[in-house]
């Protein structure tokens, strides 16, 4: 007489509770990497910065606007892509070239580095940009 142990049925089981653990991790890193890759502050469209105070703020009404934002982070993005400071020369370059009267708006975040700042007006005033606006909210 052949008595079978409880093998066969611990085996199933320990089969079926690996794969539950397996799918949840997947589950759980699939929506980490996800919600991650979501709120990345790279892929943001809108660019968030909060811009300095002047009593004398007033609005613009040009349409051919070229908007340069400076953020905390000292990263700068060229209207809603991301660039480095050669990158920036370059575009703003070819667009100068091909309409000389190019408006710039610079929108730079009220705490960041002055240094920051000074290294785009540089590029501006290297590439003989002159008509320059620098953003700021008004004063309550």
């Amino acid at each position: 007489m052949k008595i079978s142990g409880r093998s066969d049925y611990l085996v199933k089981l320990e089969f079926v509770t690996m794969t539950d653990i397996v799918l949840n991790m997947f589950i759980f890193f699939f929506i980490s990497f996800s919600l991650l890759y979501t709120f990345n502050p790279y892929r943001t469209q809108k660019l968030e910065v909060e811009l300095p105070q002047a009593a004398s703020a007033t609005p613009i009404k040009d349409t051919n606007l070229l908007y340069i934002t400076i953020t905390n982070e000292s990263l700068i993005y060229l209207d809603k892509d991301m660039v480095t400071k050669r990158e920036l020369k370059e575009k703003i370059n070819s667009m100068h070239k091909s309409n000389p009267e190019l408006s710039v708006i610079m929108r730079a975040d009220r705490l960041v580095r002055f240094k920051d700042v000074v290294s785009v007006l540089d590029i501006l005033g290297e590439l003989g940009i002159r008509n320059l606006n620098i953003a700021a909210i008004t004063e309550q």
